[in-house]
C-alpha cells in the first residue's frame, strides 16, 4: 500500500479500437455489412491487440499518439520498430480509412480542396482516374493515398502492407484499403469493382478538414 502523499504510478493507456461513427450496414450496397463487421471488429482489433502486446514493456511508447510513433519511426527502439511499423501502421491506416468513408458520401469535393486537386491533376476526373489506377495496380496487399507533402503539394502514392505515408513525412488526406479482407466477401478478386464502388462513400468533408490543417 502506498504511503500517505506518495504518488501512485499511473499505468499508460493502451491503444483502443475506435468505434465506427456509423452502423456496419450503413455503407450498403457499396461496402457490405459483413465485410465491415469483420474488417473493423476482427482485423483492425487484431492490429490494436498486437500493438499493445508489442509495447507492453515500453510504457513510454504506449503513452504517445500513434501518429507521433509513425512520424518518428527511426526513434523507436529497434527491438519493437518493426512491430510499430506493422501493427501501428495497421491501426493508424484503418482509423483513417473509417474516417474517409461515410453513408451518403461520394460526389466531388468543394472549396479549397477542389481547387487544389484541379491545379495539381488538371481536373477531378483525372485525379479520380489516377488514384483508382494506383489502387488497382498496387501489387498484393496495401493502400492507395492522396497525401500532402512537406511543401504543401498534393501527391498520389501507394504503400505496401501497412506502411504509412506519415513515416515518409507526408500527411495522409484520403486512403483506400486494397487488402483483400477489405472487399473479398462481396467482390472476390474484382478489386476494380470495389474501388469503383468505394468512391460512392468517400467522406469529402473529412478529407477537406485534414487538407486545411
Amino acid at each position: 500500500m502506498a504511503a500517505a502523499g506518495e504518488a501512485l504510478e499511473e499505468r499508460p493507456a493502451e491503444f483502443t479500437l475506435p468505434p465506427l461513427p456509423y452502423a456496419y450496414d450503413a455503407l450498403e450496397p457499396y461496402l457490405d455489412a459483413r465485410t465491415m463487421e469483420i474488417h473493423h471488429g476482427k482485423h483492425h482489433q487484431a492490429y490494436v491487440n498486437s500493438l499493445n502486446a508489442a509495447l507492453k514493456d515500453h510504457p513510454r511508447l504506449l503513452g504517445k499518439p500513434i501518429e507521433q510513433l509513425l512520424e518518428h519511426l527511426d526513434d523507436v527502439p529497434e527491438k519493437v520498430r518493426t512491430a510499430v511499423r506493422n501493427f501501428g501502421g495497421g491501426h493508424y491506416n484503418h482509423t483513417l480509412y473509417w474516417n474517409c468513408i461515410k453513408p451518403g458520401g461520394g460526389g466531388e469535393p468543394t472549396g479549397d480542396l477542389a481547387r487544389a486537386i484541379s491545379r495539381k491533376f488538371g481536373s477531378f476526373a483525372e485525379f479520380k482516374d489516377r488514384l483508382t489506377a494506383a489502387a488497382i495496380r498496387q501489387f498484393g496487399s496495401g493502400w492507395a493515398w492522396l497525401v500532402k507533402t512537406r511543401r504543401g503539394d498534393l501527391e498520389i502514392v501507394a504503400t505496401s502492407n501497412q506502411d504509412c505515408p506519415l513515416s515518409q513525412g507526408q500527411t495522409p488526406l484520403l486512403t483506400v484499403d486494397v487488402w483483400e479482407h477489405a472487399y473479398y466477401l462481396k467482390y472476390q478478386n474484382r478489386r476494380s469493382e470495389f474501388v469503383t464502388a468505394w468512391w460512392n462513400v468517400v467522406n469529402w468533408d473529412a478529407v477537406a478538414a485534414r487538407f486545411a490543417c
